[in-house]
């Protein structure tokens, strides 16, 4: 299968590109496979090229809340850029996929050699500060119904399909709150038929419709890319 393109690698000139991909391997994306723990040793990055992971922090005992998303706009393992060896966040495949994965000091060496590489890791590093600042502001502030919807717009931009699988309990999981919310919010979605849900498959339905009931938290991080990464496509 020929893999598709992730986005940061595709902005590097023709020589940084080809020299970091030589140092990669294609390894396939399963899904609820963990690839980073909290505080563990940073071990490899992966630069997704269909699929998408979930960065999900733990407070206390508490379950996990996701924080961020990564798909095929991004890498998981920045932090390396910045000489940071421990994992900031638990990382979880939430859609199957496939991507590049690079050993950590084989990663270091590509950005000692490349400023390309390094400046394109900066501008992605500010991008994912912004949503993980977006993510807090959108916990404390917004409603489960429109968090939902920018949680299935952030999936759908990077599921290359209308269709992908994912639970209710699971939703609860990643939004930090009850089941029963869930299921109202998502009833309430099917009603307005801008998504369809049977036996753990959801299918986006109406994009437009599910945009305009998305809290406003999903257009700023759009713009966020837009402006640090302009060349970086986050969209369906």
């Amino acid at each position: 299968m020929a893999l598709a393109e992730n986005h940061l690698i595709a902005q590097l000139p023709r020589k940084d590109r080809l020299r970091l991909l030589a140092s990669c391997e294609s390894v396939e994306l399963l899904l609820a496979d963990e690839l980073a723990t909290l505080g563990a040793v940073t071990r490899d990055a992966y630069f997704p090229v269909s699929g998408f992971i979930s960065l999900v922090t733990h407070v206390d005992a508490h379950p996990g809340l996701e924080v961020g998303m990564v798909g095929p706009e991004g890498m998981l393992g920045a932090q390396l850029a910045l000489g940071m060896t421990l994992s900031p966040l638990r990382a979880l495949v939430q859609g199957p996929g496939l991507a590049w994965r690079i050993g950590a000091p084989a990663f270091r060496r590509e950005l000692a050699d490349s400023a390309a590489l390094q400046a394109t890791l900066n501008a992605y590093l500010a991008v994912q500060m912004a949503q993980l600042a977006s993510s807090s502001g959108c916990l404390r502030f917004h409603q489960i119904g429109p968090r939902l919807a920018r949680w299935l717009l952030m999936s759908h931009d990077r599921a290359n399909s209308d269709t992908f699988r994912v639970t209710h309990e699971f939703l609860a999981l990643m939004l930090g709150v009850r089941r029963v919310g869930i299921t109202m919010a998502a009833g309430a979605l099917q009603r307005e038929h801008l998504i369809a849900y049977r036996r753990g498959e959801l299918t986006v339905l109406d994009r437009a419709g599910l945009e305009a009931a998305a809290c406003s938290c999903y257009e700023t991080n759009r713009q966020a890319y837009a402006a640090l990464l302009p060349r970086v496509r986050l969209e369906h």
